[in-house]
């Protein structure tokens, strides 16, 4: 038979002593707390930055690519995880987060929320024809008018009845300037609803706009037929006055003959219904070193005309008067020979420019004017000169 245990009963003193180890315990396990570094905590300093990164404190979802925490991590994994959910659950998941970044305008990520919606297979084609009709929606607030009548499109031939869709598909539809859809979907709207004010003025508008836009092609296609007769009888008048260009390819393309000088270079040479041609012209004057410009020289002018005309009034820069129509000399340069040929005022610009030394350079006549016998024409006829060079101040 077993021997009861009897309990010890202490005594006052003993009683007193235990509680004061418990007491020392006690202080020697908080000491060696405070002397530890706690590390899981927030810091002081960034405990809101902290508590705004929990999932449960969060103000605004995180951006795409943003280190996520732990715990975030964990709560999306278990939200988008393909073994934690079902397809039709995963659709609609990124379905509400598209409805989600819409009401906050970031149409962007509503289309790629949607986009993965699709991905799925939901056999459901009104559930589908609501995420296309979602997509075209957020496409079309980007202003992505193809891919929004697309999606509509796409969302009406899984929903024949989707009247969103179809308005939709009809507000691309004239964005793109494709009137005759446009017009075509709003007559199945009126079909639906005769009183629709907004298919009524969209069809209205379409129609006006395609009469316009069928006006203006063949305006633009005569302006083109018009150019390019202009053109031939161009090159058709040079070849037959046979005018010698530096450029090989000057009459088999227009940017050959445009000037490059500023002031000339919206006045190339042309030639109007008579056969007559006017040329762009640069007068340089080698003593100032400056230039005078001729956007339009009719080439039945002489040259002694035109310096009655250049020198009606005295040069702003000259301070003797030496500069007048029978004071002065006109050269051309042949920059191929490097040579300056004296011009005989009394010739015409045609028959300057038929001259065999004459070589257009760019589209434009250059000529020097110096006054006769001065040290300045002595100086521009003597100087040596580098074959293909020219300046024009």
């Amino acid at each position: 038979m077993e021997e009861k245990q009897t309990k010890k009963v202490l005594t006052d003193q003993e009683r007193l002593d235990l509680a004061a180890q418990l007491d020392e315990d006690l202080d020697v396990f908080i000491n060696s707390l405070e002397k530890r570094r706690y590390t899981e905590g927030w810091p002081e300093d960034r405990w809101e930055e902290e508590m705004a990164k929990h999932p449960f404190f969060m103000k605004k979802s995180p951006e795409p690519g943003e280190q996520l925490s732990p715990l975030m991590e964990g709560l999306q994994q278990l939200k988008y995880d393909p073994q934690e959910n079902t397809e039709q659950e995963l659709a609609d998941t990124y379905k509400e987060d598209g409805r989600f970044y819409m009401q906050h305008r970031k149409f962007r990520m509503a289309v790629l929320s949607y986009t993965e919606a699709l991905r799925y297979k939901v056999g459901d084609a009104s559930y589908k024809a609501v995420l296309y009709n979602n997509r075209s929606a957020a496409n079309y607030l980007l202003q992505n008018y193809r891919s929004s009548l697309q999606d509509a499109q796409k969302a009406l031939e899984l929903n024949p009845d989707y009247d969103k869709s179809r308005w939709r598909a009809a507000q691309c539809a004239a964005a793109l300037d494709r009137f005759d859809l446009c017009v075509e979907l709003c007559d199945t709207i009126l079909q639906r609803d005769s009183t629709n004010s907004g298919a009524i003025e969209l069809r209205k508008s379409c129609l006006g706009r395609k009469v316009a836009k069928l006006r203006d092609s063949r305006k633009e296609a005569r302006q083109q037929r018009e150019k390019e007769q202009k053109w031939d009888r161009l090159v058709a008048e040079l070849e037959k006055r046979m005018v010698k260009f530096e450029e090989r390819e000057a009459l088999e393309d227009e940017r050959q003959l445009r000037p490059r000088l500023a002031p000339l270079e919206d006045f190339m040479v042309s030639c109007n219904e008579r056969g007559v041609l006017s040329w762009p012209v640069v007068f340089c004057y080698p003593e100032f070193l400056t230039t005078d410009f001729q956007q339009q020289l009719l080439e039945t002018i002489t040259m002694q005309d035109v310096l009655e005309e250049l020198f009606e009034e005295p040069l702003m820069y000259e301070k003797a008067v030496l500069y007048l129509a029978n004071d002065v000399n006109v050269y051309y340069e042949n920059r191929i020979l490097g040579l300056p040929y004296m011009v005989d005022k009394n010739k015409t610009i045609q028959e300057i420019v038929a001259e065999r030394t004459f070589v257009v350079y760019h589209g434009t006549l250059t000529f020097y004017i110096v006054a006769k016998g001065s040290k300045h024409e002595e100086a521009f006829v003597n100087q040596t000169r580098t074959p293909l060079t020219i300046n024009y101040w």
